[in-house]
């Protein structure tokens, strides 16, 4: 597992641009369509995730496993997952809740293979 996205969702994408690329100074990535855009952290390879999505989800980790679906497998009797695997343009996704109630992102990059 491997720390890639520091996730926060958003309700503006345009906004939330403007306040962290160009108020904060933050690199802008990469770009997925008009609702998701990535930002380069200063001194780090670990990106921040900006998304018009779960909006009712708080920010948190986004962790790259090696499949989403054996991770949610080995793990579903475990983990408090609140959002099984499901697509995303790079691969697999799922969501689940520590012990603390903070959420942790699962993804894979299957479909970039």
């Amino acid at each position: 597992m491997k720390f890639v996205f520091l996730y926060h969702p958003v309700a503006n994408l345009k906004e939330s641009l403007a306040y962290y690329r160009d108020m904060l100074g933050f690199e802008e990535a990469w770009r997925e369509g008009e609702h998701t855009a990535a930002l380069r952290l200063p001194g780090s390879d670990v990106q921040l995730l900006l998304d018009e999505d779960e909006l009712e989800l708080a920010a948190g980790g986004m962790f790259l496993v090696d499949s989403v679906d054996r991770f949610y497998e080995e793990n579903q009797d475990k983990l408090d997952f609140i959002k099984g695997p499901s697509d995303i343009p790079p691969g697999r996704y799922a969501v689940c809740k520590d012990n603390s109630g903070n959420y942790l992102r699962v993804m894979d990059s299957s479909n970039e293979q």
